[in-house]
């Protein structure tokens, strides 16, 4: 699913509930990774829930490609809106997202709690900073 969907849906729902379901839904969608994947080097620092990260840039195409998990639904869910907005975008283009505003216009960072909007910005950060090396 594109972020263009993402944020069709989520438009879609009529209570703050509804969004959350809808979000756990988005989680579901993700890929399963093999447990070797969840490893320290890709766990993100700040997140109050596990959260695996991996970000490949395919050569060919010169597109980034996001992998993750969580070990929360809701988590993954929010992992899955972020991962929606990078993917198969150059980094250039990557780098010029503001995830973390996209997520305020969406109205969710109201509606989450302090440390899982941390955890988003961690999220975010891990992702800027490995653009920043390309």
């Amino acid at each position: 699913m594109n972020y263009q969907e993402i944020q069709n849906q989520l438009k879609k729902t009529q209570s703050w509930q509804q969004c959350y379901r809808e979000i756990m839904l988005f989680g579901k969608q993700l890929p399963v990774i093999p447990d070797c994947l969840k490893n320290d080097d890709a766990l993100i620092q700040g997140c109050e829930s596990k959260v695996w990260l991996h970000i490949n840039l395919d050569e060919s195409r010169g597109t980034i490609l996001l992998i993750g998990d969580s070990d929360t639904r809701i988590v993954k869910g929010l992992f899955a809106i972020i991962s929606s907005m990078y993917n198969d975008i150059t980094p250039t283009e990557a780098k010029n997202i503001d995830a973390y505003a996209e997520f305020e216009s969406l109205g969710l960072i109201k509606h989450l709690s302090p440390s899982r909007g941390n955890g988003i910005q961690a999220i975010i950060k891990a992702i800027q900073e490995k653009l920043s090396q390309w």
